[in-house]
């Protein structure tokens, strides 16, 4: 997805408690998300989610992170919690993904030793909202800490690039000006234990983010004055 916008989002994933959620907020997260993946370090019920959906400040997003659960227990997360979306992590399909009336992000897990290309992720896909790179596949689970190489995401694809998987505010500023995402999702990089946010990993990394748009802005303005200069329109 080509970028043509001047502010990458950031979702801060894995809370599991009200105060770091309260602070996301606080900080200009755009989404929060909370863990139903059944192994998960991170993981919370949907009425501890529920709760923690209270601290949430109005225009920030819950996202309910998901990897196999089944229908019955997603329905239940979607009732008591009230996603905005819902983001698959597992081996489900296009049809199961849209069957609970929200939004879904699909993660692709990029530890696999082949992953599909852009036009094969939007067919098998095609209600997908977003399309999630993290680091996990082949014995990996999301939320590890663990990167990936960036040049293997799928070029071509026309829904938003949501980039997870070792990012923290070390790197995140080069994985912004690397890839151009839409957003950005991290968990372990803002913690001080799984599950446990630090409030300076936080700030620090929205402040990352932040310097990267700073320097990708300038770009994208130079490139679509040139782009209106060679068509004959005055800027």
């Amino acid at each position: 997805m080509s970028r043509t916008l001047f502010r990458t989002r950031i979702k801060f994933c894995g809370m599991t408690r009200a105060g770091d959620v309260r602070l996301a907020s606080e900080l200009g997260a755009d989404a929060v998300g909370f863990v139903f993946a059944d192994g998960s370090p991170r993981r919370v019920h949907a009425a501890e989610a529920r709760a923690m959906r209270n601290a949430l400040a109005p225009l920030v997003d819950a996202v309910a992170v998901l990897r196999d659960n089944d229908a019955d227990e997603v329905r239940d997360v979607v009732k008591q919690v009230r996603p905005t979306l819902l983001q698959f992590h597992g081996d489900e399909d296009d049809a199961f993904c849209r069957g609970f009336g929200v939004p879904y992000v699909k993660a692709i897990g990029m530890g696999n030793t082949l992953v599909a290309d852009a036009v094969a992720l939007q067919v098998r896909f095609p209600a997908a909202a977003a399309f999630l790179f993290d680091s996990h596949g082949d014995g990996v689970d999301g939320g590890s800490g663990r990167g990936f190489d960036w040049s293997r995401i799928p070029s071509g694809l026309v829904k938003p690039v949501i980039l997870a998987g070792g990012i923290g505010a070390h790197n995140v500023f080069d994985a912004i000006l690397h890839t151009l995402p839409w957003g950005v999702d991290v968990s372990s990089g803002i913690e001080a234990s799984p599950g446990i946010k630090d409030g300076d990993r936080m700030r620090e990394f929205v402040e990352e983010v932040r310097r990267a748009d700073c320097h990708v802005a300038p770009d994208i303005e130079a490139g679509t004055a040139t782009a209106a200069k060679a068509n004959g329109i005055r800027k």
